[in-house]
């Protein structure tokens, strides 16, 4: 089996335009939460009551595709060609005729174009069906981020998208780390993006209680892992990594940032929207990513943690991370960087994806902000509030979605 590699990374999200600006206030702890702009939440039959979110702040699509192009596409494709362009700039990659072929794409959405969706809804209702976008489908198509990308950047390997709900940007960068590892392609751009932040996607999470309603008080949410954890923050955003066999990326003396060493997915098969109680499913994820890896429960420095702030989930969670380690549990720092970016949905995966390549590289942990009381049900070291520099060979990241899915990826560093 090959090995694979990263070589590129790049991001849009609430707390950086890029790749930069994001590690820098990861590291320093900074929040991305704030009131709703996207959307009025004030003239409403009922009152709105989640005022607030992780927008991506002065996010200009004309930047990074034609202006023209943008318009005729939803945010979350927009904000999967900006990622992807700084990943591949990154990885120094050139795309020719002769090599297009054997690269593929595998930008995932767990949702797509909601907000696209939802405006043609109320252009139906409002309007009637002749002025519905000529362009809605491809705008809400879920691998419509893959499509574009593909196109912009003429890549003609495998191209598709998955959707997992919450994990679907980890499985999505699995399933490119499982066609490098059997051959089918050399490179692989993969990560996931989404934007659902309208009055769909928000009001919909509100009602099944997964949401902190602190609009007045919003400094010091969300809070994973926290006694007082009210609910997540809705976050945006894209992340795409580069992903090469490691004889590629030597052959085109690519500078190599990590390896991307396991990947391991299960399903609880318990409910639509918990969380099995005793993180089972999460548990045998993580297992299954070690034994890909090769690795031992006593080689992680580190877990960046799904770790979205809702009551159940957290508890889960550690329990989960407690059943695959046992007592080195205790000794592993874990943090949630959803406490800065907010729940990015499906392409939260990719984005903490690239928090371990970072991790693994500079020996620095990004923190779990907003955290204040522990709660003696999540009770392992959640690296509060500081960064914490750390020497890490293999990393994880843990993503869990909706219906039951859990996806892991282990990142080593590369030597």
């Amino acid at each position: 089996m090959e090995k694979v590699v990263i070589t590129g990374m790049g991001t849009v999200n609430p707390i950086g335009l890029n790749l930069q600006e994001t590690w820098q206030n990861a590291i320093h702890g900074v929040s991305g939460v704030g009131p709703i702009t996207l959307f009025d939440t004030e003239n409403w039959k009922s009152e709105w009551l989640v005022k607030i979110a992780c927008e991506v702040k002065n996010f200009d699509p004309a930047r990074y595709m034609d202006a023209k192009e943008a318009r005729r596409r939803d945010r979350f494709e927009q904000f999967a060609v900006a990622a992807a362009k700084e990943a591949l700039a990154h990885s120094g990659l050139q795309i020719t005729e002769a090599n297009a072929g054997r690269i593929g794409v595998v930008i995932s959405s767990a949702i797509g174009g909601m907000k696209s969706i939802q405006d043609a809804i109320f252009t139906l209702k409002d309007e009637g069906a002749r002025k519905v976008s000529p362009f809605l489908i491809p705008m809400l198509m879920p691998n419509g981020a893959s499509g574009i990308v593909a196109i912009e950047h003429g890549i003609k390997g495998p191209c598709f998208s998955v959707a997992s709900a919450c994990a679907s940007g980890a499985d999505g960068i699995g399933m490119a780390w499982m066609m490098l590892r059997m051959g089918m392609v050399d490179v692989v751009l993969a990560g996931a993006a989404e934007a659902t932040i309208c009055a769909t996607g928000v009001g919909a999470f509100d009602r099944i209680g997964a949401m902190s309603r602190r609009n007045d008080d919003y400094s010091m949410t969300p809070q994973p892992f926290d006694k007082n954890r009210d609910g997540l923050v809705m976050g945006e955003g894209a992340a795409v990594l580069v992903l090469e066999t490691e004889r590629h990326a030597k052959a085109r003396r690519a500078n190599i940032l990590a390896e991307l060493a396991g990947y391991g997915a299960t399903a609880d098969a318990f409910h639509v929207t918990a969380p099995d109680e005793n993180g089972a499913g999460g548990a045998a994820a993580i297992r299954l990513a070690l034994a890909a890896a090769g690795a031992n429960p006593e080689d992680v420095g580190y877990i960046n943690a799904h770790g979205t702030a809702t009551p159940l989930n957290d508890v889960a969670e550690t329990k989960a991370i407690k059943a695959a380690f046992g007592q080195q549990a205790y000794n592993i720092p874990v943090s949630s960087t959803k406490s800065m970016t907010g729940h990015m949905m499906g392409a939260t995966g990719a984005l903490e994806a690239i928090f371990c390549v970072q991790a693994v590289r500079e020996g620095i942990i990004p923190p779990t902000i907003h955290y204040q009381t522990p709660d003696p049900e999540c009770d392992l070291d959640y690296v509060p509030n500081t960064a914490r520099q750390v020497n890490v060979e293999l990393a994880l990241s843990n993503a869990f979605g909706f219906g039951g899915h859990n996806a892991v990826l282990a990142v080593r560093k590369y030597r």
